[in-house]
């Protein structure tokens, strides 16, 4: 009889602990029992919308999203969007039900939040269309985030997700209310009220610069109106220094295939200058390539002006003589004084 006590206990436990698991999980998995009637919304943004994301009434889910698709009726020209959703049919729609796509989190998933108008309260019939005028589009953040921006800046991810989640909830009537927002929002800006000496210290970093360059502005204007001339002038010259870069690409391939050609004979070249600088650099050879360079300058003037005619060099008889006579008693000589032979 103990035994079987014990065992009767054990069962039951079991089908406590069963039952008990079993309500968990449908309540995690929002699994729903109950025959449901199905709905299409036209609306006209029906961006991160996805079938199985939920149907809620005051925040209390009571079906999911089915289908969405692009409407296709005369009116629309593919502008709209059809969302085919089911809901509980203990949770009467009627014919003032409006359909609100929100937000469900930051990430970006969405819900359906149905709520009742001012329109008539006959119950909507199942497979019933909502139309365009009875639905409204999420509400953008974007605008009300971006004021927040500065505010963000200095909190911590946590605190940022906190408020963020108060907006959301606040602003779409779930959650907490206007106050509890305002007294985050408090919070949050006496902690960066706390970093008052590093923002002062920042401001008045911004006013010496700007005090700088107040100081330079005409400098700076002449270099804006500078550089607008310089990239003007760029733009006006754009197909010539298109067809010069071509050019260059052309050079630089001619280049490479000189070089490739004339690299052993460079390479023999810089071998023979060794050879050619050790000579230079006896003390016999020194004396006279001092000399042949202190009197090239004036050669090379001499001889240029000679050269000035092409491929002959020009002379000018301006002395002759005779150191031995060409015939007996005969030594000519020739003497011209004109100014060309005075230099």
């Amino acid at each position: 009889m103990k035994v079987k006590g014990s065992l009767i206990k054990l069962i039951v436990f079991a089908a406590v602990t069963l039952f008990a698991t079993s309500i968990l999980a449908l309540t995690i998995a929002n699994i729903q029992f109950g025959s449901k009637a199905t709905y299409t919304a036209v609306v006209s943004d029906a961006t991160g919308v996805i079938p199985g994301q939920d149907v809620r009434i005051a925040g209390v889910r009571v079906g999911e999203v089915s289908d969405v698709r692009v409407a296709h009726d005369a009116g629309s020209d593919g502008a709209n969007a059809e969302i085919d959703f089911s809901v509980l049919k203990s949770s009467v729609l009627t014919q003032g039900t409006e359909v609100t796509v929100k937000y469900r989190n930051l990430v970006g998933q969405r819900y359906l939040a149905l709520t009742q108008g001012a329109g008539a309260p006959t119950p909507l019939a199942d497979g019933a269309t909502i139309p365009l005028s009875r639905t409204h589009p999420a509400l953008d953040l974007t605008v009300l985030f971006n004021g927040f921006k500065p505010l963000f800046a200095a909190l911590s991810p946590s605190d940022v997700n906190e408020l963020s989640g108060l907006l959301i909830q606040t602003l779409q009537g779930e959650g907490g209310d206007v106050n509890t927002l305002l007294a985050k929002t408090a919070s949050l800006t006496s902690t960066i009220a706390d970093r008052d000496a590093v923002i002062g210290r920042t401001i008045d970093n911004l006013n010496a610069v700007l005090g700088t360059v107040d100081a330079h502005d005409q400098q700076l204007l002449s270099l804006i109106d500078q550089l607008q001339r310089f990239t003007s002038g760029l733009a006006a010259d754009r197909e010539t220094i298109g067809r010069s870069l071509s050019g260059i690409n052309t050079l630089s391939a001619e280049t490479a295939d000189l070089l490739v050609s004339t690299r052993p004979l460079i390479k023999d070249d810089v071998a023979q200058l060794r050879t050619l600088t050790t000579t230079l650099n006896k003390p016999s050879n020194v004396k006279e390539f001092e000399s042949f360079i202190t009197g090239a300058p004036g050669r090379i003037t001499t001889l240029t002006r000679t050269a000035t005619y092409g491929s002959w060099f020009n002379f000018y008889l301006c002395k002759f003589d005779t150191r031995s006579p060409i015939l007996p008693g005969v030594s000519p000589t020739y003497d011209v004084s004109s100014a060309r032979c005075q230099s």
